[in-house]
């Protein structure tokens, strides 16, 4: 997602990429990142979503590092030299796929190190929009049931990594399995007394498809993407008259954006704001979501509480 403005952004930066190109080629054969242990291995990982997903599998036989810091937008991200060198030193490097991180192979370009998808086995939900026809919705860490696969996916390539930890590798992602299922569970059953006409899902950007498929929600959005240029005239008219048509009782909107436009819904339809939902980046470590299941546990509350309010009252 963002692929083109990700693309757009890079063309305007060809020095950056000449130098970061310049620096994967002498830190190739750089020593190892120093963890402070030299028998564990070191995973990196696109964002911090994947690292705190990551490291929940890993336990403590592996050190788990994020290539972006929290709060980060993932979609245009742009790699510095000292990232470059951080993965040269990197035993394996995991990144989400469908197209999410539009600057990552050229962030590899020239290195030496193992990477995995850990999206592989997700059953991709393409972008409903005509100016994205055919790409995935990259998103699909948003729903709980999806991370099930992350988790089994990182075992496995763990397990390849480090062999004598295999074992506990697939334990830890077993017992995270168990948490994942719980989340998902919770918000189904809270949903489960709204009418057909309010199962909706109405947000700024087009990140919550698979957890609105999961939890079946219908999901309406104003951009399908964040970019420079959001919320057109056309954009809010054909929310507001979703919102109004199916009498959405709350809407809402991503913390790494403005909410100025569905404010502007709310004021045309009289809709609640039902609150702030966290996407691509966890918090820091003393803020609201410094944990994915923290993230996914707030969101689908959040979710839930806003959409039964008139219902629970």
């Amino acid at each position: 997602m963002g692929a083109r403005h990700a693309s757009r952004r890079a063309r305007g930066r060809p020095a950056t990429w000449v130098a970061i190109a310049c620096c994967a080629s002498m830190v190739a054969c750089s020593s190892p990142i120093d963890t402070g242990d030299a028998a564990r291995p070191t995973v990196l990982t696109t964002f911090t979503v994947l690292a705190d997903i990551a490291a929940n599998v890993a336990g403590d036989h592996l050190t788990v590092e994020s290539i972006t810091k929290p709060g980060a937008e993932i979609h245009g991200y742009e790699p510095t030299p000292g990232d470059i060198r951080k993965a040269a030193r990197a035993d394996l490097i995991l990144d989400n796929g469908l197209n999410l991180e539009a600057w990552f192979a050229r962030f590899v370009d020239g290195i030496d190190v193992p990477h995995v998808v850990v999206s592989d086995g997700v059953a991709p939900l393409e972008i409903a929009e005509d100016a994205y026809t055919g790409m995935a919705n990259p998103h699909a860490w948003m729903s709980p049931l999806n991370v099930q696969i992350y988790a089994d996916n990182m075992a496995d390539a763990f397990a390849d990594l480090d062999p004598d930890h295999a074992q506990a590798y697939r334990d830890n992602a077993a017992a995270y399995r168990t948490q994942l299922q719980e989340v998902h569970d919770e918000l189904v059953e809270r949903l489960d007394a709204l009418p057909p006409t309010q199962r909706a899902l109405v947000t700024c950007e087009g990140a919550f498809s698979y957890l609105a498929r999961d939890a079946g929600l219908t999901e309406k959005y104003i951009w399908a993407v964040n970019a420079e240029q959001q919320a057109t005239p056309q954009q809010i008219a054909s929310t507001i008259e979703f919102v109004d048509a199916n009498d959405v009782p709350a809407v809402f909107c991503e913390s790494t954006v403005s909410d100025a436009p569905m404010q502007r819904v709310v004021e045309a339809t009289g809709t609640r704001f039902g609150g702030v939902l966290f996407v691509d980046s966890l918090s820091e470590a003393d803020g609201p979501v410094p944990t994915y299941l923290d993230l996914i546990r707030h969101d689908a509350t959040t979710i839930a509480a806003a959409l039964t309010a008139d219902r629970a009252s």
